[in-house]
């Protein structure tokens, strides 16, 4: 994976050796072989385009957040026809790196309790922002793609044996006779009752 900037390395990068006090740059863009290796690892067709930069920078004591844009162009079969579909991915991907002592700080059932931040991950040895691109593109990536022309169905389509009768709408409405039997036997009581009177 080579950087796309000058001064921008795809890492992964040592927690050890990133700067306390400024940004450490990022970038990478995957060749067609790896390419085609996380495109097997995602299960989709293919991964046209793949760029990934950003920056990691400090936060707080001994933490770093990633901030980085991700593009992508992905092909996967349609959901419906299994033809080719192709989409575009373009998306902010932020990651808080916390050493584990701070993540513990708030305990379940605790009176002070952070609430749940999908973003924020433990911080290990090193940040790797690889790793962190295929699982944001996993997440980004259709679980249904549909092809412009695929068939959404209108809602009238029946399907019946050969020769059968359509059904009707009285059809699928089996309560509706007794509905009317009941109104006729309420008005019969009615009648029977002013008779005899």
């Amino acid at each position: 994976m080579s950087p796309t900037d000058t001064g921008a390395s795809a890492g992964p990068f040592r927690t050890a050796d990133l700067s306390q006090t400024k940004a450490t740059r990022f970038a990478l863009s995957p060749d067609a072989s790896a390419r085609t290796a996380l495109a097997e690892e995602l299960g989709v067709s293919s991964i046209r385009k793949l760029v990934f930069d950003g920056e990691i920078r400090p936060a707080g004591k001994n933490g770093f957040t990633l901030d980085g844009t991700l593009g992508a162009t992905v092909v996967q079969p349609c959901a419906v026809t299994l033809a080719p579909v192709t989409t575009r991915i373009d998306s902010k991907v932020v990651r808080r790196f916390r050493p584990e002592e701070r993540l513990e700080s708030f305990e379940a059932g605790s009176e002070v309790e952070m609430p749940e931040d999908d973003t924020v991950e433990p911080l290990g040895a090193s940040i790797d922002p690889a790793a962190v691109m295929a699982e944001a593109l996993s997440l980004e990536i259709p679980d249904y793609p549909r092809a412009e022309d695929a068939d959404e169905g209108d809602g009238d389509a029946e399907t019946r044996p050969a020769g059968a009768e359509p059904i009707r709408d009285d059809d699928l409405k089996p309560f509706a006779g007794l509905a009317g039997l009941r109104d006729k036997l309420a008005g019969g009581g009615e009648d029977s009752g002013s008779g005899s009177a």
